[in-house]
């Protein structure tokens, strides 16, 4: 029999990835989706879906029960599903965390309880590393989110560590990049025109992870016995200044002559700011806002990601050349 895996937010640019990894190794898949969702990214034939019923606690523990006496009960949940932009920071921590006590809550019961949980979580739920030492960010160091996204990330994390009835893990990936990122596509487009405008007048040290990689590292945290009740940076061990990003960009797209321009911090927090504002008179969140400038303002987002390598012998096969080839489809 097939093992079952339970996916949220599989419908994104992560979850998307995270079914792929689940198909590859023939498990019976589970995607958890809104009912009004686009389901283009998924292979639609291959996999089953439920509209999991968050937004009502007394609903959702009903829903889990009468779906695992119907199906079964799932062997592992990926809780990926979450917000990465709103106008409304209160909804980082509905949806983020809240959300993330609903479901846990609602896998309690006997019988619908996995054999393990994995959140995926952010390394910003750290404020960053020392700008100075540029000395990696570790796992023992305080978890002091400066924004709303890394607050509400942590307090899932929390909810997660405070269960007391299945084994978890939990991710924090670092910068993840790939076919149908929308993020980092704003920036190989910027550079494809012609114009590399980057934030802050000194360089921002910056780590990736290739989002195969992270499904990957997703499945095998799971399917590893030995790995219960842990936490992990995940990126692909190597360290990029923000112009070294962007000369790679160049040159993967093939463009000779780019004007290059370092946008000082003022200016940038005034452009995320009107861009912030656009979003709430448009009723449509944006990338940029205040929110994010906190994580762009931040200069070492260096992370140690050592103690996955150690304890789980992961090794990417991707560099960010490789990755940045594929995203862009050379």
């Amino acid at each position: 029999m097939k093992k079952r895996v339970l996916i949220t937010g599989a419908n994104g640019f992560i979850g998307s990835a995270l079914v792929e990894e689940a198909l590859r190794h023939d498990y019976e898949v589970w995607a958890g989706v809104r009912a009004s969702s686009s389901l283009e990214r998924l292979p639609k034939e291959k996999i089953r879906t439920i509209d999991l019923k968050y937004n009502d606690p007394e609903a959702l523990p009903v829903q889990i029960a009468t779906h695992v006496q119907q199906y079964g009960a799932w062997d592992y949940v990926i809780h990926n599903a979450g917000l990465t932009k709103t106008n409304r920071p209160s909804d980082f921590f509905l949806v983020n965390a809240e959300y993330t006590r609903r479901l846990l809550t609602a896998l309690s019961q006997p019988g619908c309880q996995p054999r393990k949980f994995l959140l995926m979580s952010s390394l910003s739920t750290y404020a960053g590393g020392d700008r100075k030492t540029l000395a990696p960010i570790r796992l023992d160091d305080p978890q002091k989110p400066e924004t709303f996204y890394g607050k509400s990330k942590l307090m899932a994390e929390n909810h997660v560590r405070q269960q007391d009835f299945l084994s978890y893990v939990i991710l924090r990936p670092t910068g993840v990049y790939g076919p149908g990122d929308k993020d980092y596509l704003m920036e190989i487009e910027s550079i494809r025109s012609g114009f590399d405008l980057t934030v802050g007048m000194t360089p921002q040290h910056i780590t990736f992870i290739y989002v195969k990689d992270l499904a990957e590292v997703a499945f095998q945290v799971l399917e590893n016995a030995n790995i219960r009740n842990r936490e992990y940076f995940v990126a692909d061990g190597d360290v990029y200044t923000d112009t070294q990003f962007a000369r790679l960009i160049q040159d993967v797209v093939q463009k000779k002559r780019v004007f290059r321009a370092r946008i000082p911090m003022w200016l940038a927090y005034l452009v995320c700011l009107c861009s912030e504002w656009l979003g709430r008179l448009t009723g449509k969140a944006k990338t940029l806002n205040t929110d994010k400038y906190k994580i762009l303002k931040q200069r070492n987002w260096i992370c140690d990601s050592e103690p996955l390598r150690n304890e789980l012998g992961f090794r990417p096969k991707y560099n960010l050349r490789k990755g940045l080839e594929e995203t862009i489809g050379k």
